[in-house]
């Protein structure tokens, strides 16, 4: 059987739709040995991801190109049984399409985007799921939320878990600490958060809960690290930084590589995810898988990610989010329990899993079709 994915994320740090892509094709390639597989990428570097014997095709990183005609001319040449996307797919597309659709956050929260964007997914997405083989989603979260937006049976849509990746693993934190240090130019110990710039990821609202932790506990010698990169909503965010009182204490690192992100988690005393909107949390399982202990979000999925193993707060409420970080810096014996429960937890996802329940759906949606093609075709007699 042969399968085509849309990979054109790969490469373009598009944090969460990267790191999906290229972990579900890095798992292909260990858990499936016979099917051949159709990467369409849009950067040359990005074909360094793609695992070697996949074959790889250029695409236009321009959505309008690349959905409006480069897709569809492309499948017609190479026949699939199937296209798998995040989200969005081709205007035309002639083969059966599987689409992954992490959150309906543009919908359910539309402040959280610019106008345009909104109304770009709005279209785009909604076609999609209407017209989809199959959709993937992350959570059974999201998979309530999309079937509920699109007035969708909830049976059309799987649930696959994401996982963290298993370069995210514990290592020698003293080093990690000392290569950190080096890296980012700052000293001493410090909190963690990881999230693009943009208003779901609630970087003003934590900014605001490390300000009232410094306050109240100016014994703490730590400093807030937030890793990300910059967006639009970035300048407000670090005007929030600069007018906090404690400006000096809080440092951006903009996108980093994942060795730098390990070193990060590794070193870090506690991670912390405010997000006010997650159809998943890949953060938190690689802040777990690194032995670190994790505050997170109350709301959406991540509780569902976290499952027990997180100290979860109201990600509305500055002074809960403080208090989650405080005990768990001041907590010895809570933080090394956190830890333990972290690790646990992490274990329990794989991509190599998440690979196997995909190609579940790409070979019923594949068997699907080809029971169709092979149905005789009525004609009238007489």
């Amino acid at each position: 059987m042969r399968y085509a994915i849309d990979a054109h994320a790969i490469g373009r740090h598009l944090t969460g739709n990267e790191v999906y892509v290229r972990s579900l094709l890095s798992a292909f390639a260990n858990v499936d040995k016979t099917s051949d597989f159709i990467a369409y990428v849009s950067l040359p570097e990005a074909e360094s991801w793609v695992p070697e014997r996949f074959q790889v095709r250029r695409v236009s990183p321009n959505p309008f190109e690349r959905l409006g005609y480069q897709l569809s001319r492309l499948l017609k040449k190479d026949r699939p049984a199937l296209l798998h996307v995040q989200y969005t797919a081709p205007l035309f597309c002639p083969v059966p399409v599987v689409t992954s659709i992490h959150d309906v956050s543009f919908i359910e929260h539309p402040e959280y985007f610019t106008s345009f964007r909104r109304r770009q997914l709005e279209f785009t997405v909604s076609r999609t799921a209407r017209t989809a083989a199959r959709i993937i989603t992350v959570s059974e979260f999201s998979r309530s939320a999309i079937a509920r937006a699109y007035s969708l049976d909830p049976e059309r849509i799987t649930v696959v878990p994401n996982a963290a990746n298993p370069f995210f693993r514990v290592v020698n934190r003293e080093a990690s600490l000392k290569r950190v240090h080096e890296t980012f130019r700052f000293d001493g110990p410090f909190v963690l958060s990881v999230g693009d710039l943009q208003p779901r990821k609630n970087h003003i609202g934590l900014i605001e809960a490390f300000s009232r932790l410094i306050k109240t506990k100016p014994q703490l010698p730590h400093r807030l690290i937030i890793t990300g990169q910059d967006t639009w909503f970035g300048g407000r965010v670090r005007e929030a930084a600069k007018n906090s009182g404690v400006g000096d204490r809080i440092s951006f690192t903009g996108f980093v590589s994942d060795e730098d992100l390990l070193r990060l988690y590794n070193a870090c005393d506690c991670f912390v995810f405010p997000s006010l909107y997650e159809g998943f949390g890949i953060p938190i399982l690689e802040a777990m898988a690194c032995g670190r202990a994790v505050a997170c979000a109350n709301t959406s999925a991540m509780p569902e990610v976290a499952d027990g193993a997180g100290l979860l707060f109201d990600p509305s409420q500055p002074d809960e989010i403080a208090r989650a970080i405080r005990d768990i810096l001041i907590d010895g014996e809570l933080r090394s329990r956190m830890e333990r429960l972290g690790l646990q937890r992490a274990a329990g996802f794989s991509w190599q899993k998440s690979a196997q329940l995909t190609l579940q759906v790409y070979e019923q949606v594949a068997g699907r079709e080809a029971a169709r093609s092979r149905v005789p075709v009525k004609t009238r007699s007489g």
